[in-house]
């Protein structure tokens, strides 16, 4: 049209505007969210990442360097806070907009207290006598292996503290799950550390009073085995004082409790104490706000799925709550208490097992319940690729000194290992102990560690990769064991963390002791339990292979995962007392000394023999 004049074309500049303001972004943040925050139009964000050479939609994530750049270049600086920060902050932001009283009300809440303490000086025994249950007598070898979670109440009715509640942690005490115990000192309000009268100040004390200063948590000493004749408790005080932990009635400020786990001796003291030092913490909690936590233990379960344990700290757990726990989400399907009671809430200082999560978290991971599971989502699925990402990057990052390193060390043995393990907690710790076993002789390589049974997948790796194959409180498939004898691959099974320590340095030594050979002779499958009283326990079983002999040693599975490890009691056919009893024929089993048998167990049959063994590297 004559004389039409077209208006001149938008520009976008290229260059940044000045920094007037500060915003606050989480990790993984969307395109969307940060035009928000920046209060520009989204096209406008997508047109600057274009600029820089980035494709991105309106949903997709950034990372927290890119966001920073984007928010410089509009004119904002950034402080960059966590997922889980952003959540909470959401969540007091909610409560006082909502000017609710009862939705800010904030009351006590029970004390969370770790047993610390050297190995074998009976912290699992003052936690059973206190919960009046026995936990120790399932651990292998009498040793606590995982980390275990459990609310007790004060039933002693002329105790001040009657019907308090209190959360006790047990932590492992061998020194190789040092990892583990630090990790319960950090989601831990007091430690009772405890030390035998008669044997005094340990190395694994001295690493748990310095995990709790670390932690900064009060500390009260249970002197235990103050039964026994040889007992001196004066003495542990003097060496305890020597490390800065001085008695109240030597003018310090530290509790001491003189206990007997197995007499229950002064145990109600004990626990007056920890509710006396809580209440002077003032330990309070939000309980009408939505939950907080850490994870303590993880597992893969074969019925149930990925299975964890965590602890409410703040807030209160529902079932059906949508929650982010490290690179995973999910929704709460059901959870349990310690007693394996099932649960519709959870309030805080509660100890939780909890099904629905989408994958295994990491022992330590702070969980966290979100209103939006697509958030939760995006968020989880921008951890997993991150975590993705820097695996790739270790694993393939060369460099010149590397290589010189390879060259320098071309005479050294590598033994590759591939490790399976019941819980994720004892995987975490046993991958750092066999790395830092490594030598100048011998280079441990991890190819692959994870949670539950020996697979086919496991042994086609290690006989393509010529490594052996760890399982600790886990047992191999039965056609992972069968491939396993095919290809010729060495399985070695464990249930107590030195041994395993000790079989490794000695096979890089070349000083393997006679192994015990280990002969497999049949399975049965557990159909029905029949309690006959005088006699006990007795499965009704069929043999699905092989053949059970009435002097077998035996296990007991439970998906795959090995409950007990005894001798038959008894091996019947009908009434009468059998030998053996092959492969597909019914029988009645009892195991010596053990009755917890469940229909769908699995017993499996062995016999053992000492032989030379020869170093495996």
């Amino acid at each position: 049209m004559k004389g039409y004049t077209p208006p001149p074309r938008m520009v976008v500049s290229n260059e940044p505007m000045p920094i007037t303001r500060n915003i606050t972004i989480t990790e993984g943040i969307s395109v969307k969210d940060l035009a928000e925050k920046l209060d520009i139009r989204v096209k406008d964000v997508i047109s600057r990442l274009l600029g820089r050479g980035v494709f991105a939609t309106v949903n997709q994530t950034l990372d927290a360097e890119l966001a920073s750049e984007m928010a410089r270049f509009f004119g904002a600086e950034t402080n960059v806070i966590t997922f889980e920060e952003q959540a909470s902050k959401d969540i007091d932001a909610a409560a006082a907009s909502s000017g609710e009283e009862a939705a800010v009300e904030v009351t006590p809440r029970p004390p969370v207290v770790t047993i610390m303490g050297h190995v074998d000086h009976g912290k699992t025994t003052l936690l059973d006598s206190i919960r009046l249950t026995s936990v120790a007598e399932g651990e292998a070898g009498g040793i606590t292996q995982h980390i275990g979670a459990y609310k007790v109440r004060i039933t002693d009715k002329e105790s001040p503290a009657f019907g308090r509640e209190i959360v006790f942690l047990d932590t492992p005490g061998h020194e190789a799950f040092t990892r583990m115990r630090s990790r319960g000192a950090k989601a831990t309000d007091i430690v009772v550390l405890v030390v035998a009268a008669d044997d005094g100040v340990m190395p694994q004390t001295v690493e748990a009073i310095d995990h709790a200063h670390a932690a900064e948590v009060p500390i009260i000493v249970a002197v235990n085995k103050i039964d026994k004749p040889d007992a001196l408790p004066d003495r542990v005080k003097k060496q305890l004082a020597d490390r800065g932990l001085v008695p109240e009635e030597w003018g310090g400020k530290t509790v001491f409790v003189d206990v007997s786990a197995k007499k229950k001796t002064n145990l109600n003291l004990l626990m007056e104490m920890i509710c006396l030092v809580a209440d002077l913490a003032e330990l309070k909690a939000t309980p009408e706000r939505a939950a907080t936590g850490v994870v303590l233990e993880a597992k893969l379960d074969r019925g149930r799925g990925p299975v964890a344990t965590v602890l409410v700290q703040n807030g209160t757990l529902i079932a059906g709550d949508n929650f982010v726990v490290g690179n995973v989400y999910g929704k709460i399907r059901a959870m349990f208490d310690d007693r394996g009671a099932a649960l519709t809430s959870a309030p805080p200082s509660t100890p939780v097992e909890i099904l629905g999560m989408e994958g295994l978290p990491q022992a330590g991971d702070q969980f966290v319940v979100v209103a939006d599971r697509d958030k939760a989502r995006g968020i989880s699925e921008y951890r997993e690729q991150k975590a993705r990402e820097a695996a790739l990057a270790k694993s393939s990052r060369v460099s010149l000194e590397g290589l010189a390193e390879q060259i320098k060390t071309a005479g050294t043995k590598e033994l590759n290992i591939i490790l399976k393990g019941d819980v994720q907690g004892s995987v975490e710790v046993l991958s750092d102990l066999l790395t830092r076993l490594s030598n100048e002789r011998v280079r441990l390589r991890l190819l692959r560690s994870g949670v539950g049974a020996i697979t086919e997948t496991d042994v086609l790796l290690a006989s393509a990769s010529n490594a052996i194959i760890i399982g600790f409180n886990v047992r191999p498939e039965r056609k992972a064991q069968e491939l396993a004898e095919q290809e010729e691959v060495d399985i070695r099974l464990h249930s107590i963390i030195y041994e395993l320590q000790d079989e490794i340095k000695r096979a890089m030594t070349g000083l393997l002791e006679p192994t015990i050979k280990e002969t497999y002779q049949g399975r049965a499958e557990v159909l029905e339990v029949f309690r006959i009283p005088k006699v006990g326990t007795v499965a009704g079983c069929r043999v699905s292979d092989g053949v059970i002999k009435n002097n077998s040693e035996v296990r007991l599975l439970r998906d795959n995962v090995v409950v007990f490890k005894g001798k038959v009691g008894s091996l019947r056919r009908f009434k009468d007392d059998a030998k053996e009893v092959t492969n597909g024929m019914e029988c009645g089993i009892s195991i010596a000394n053990y009755g917890d048998i469940k229909a769908r167990d699995v017993i499996e049959a062995f016999a053992t023999e000492r032989i030379a063994a020869e170093a495996m590297v």
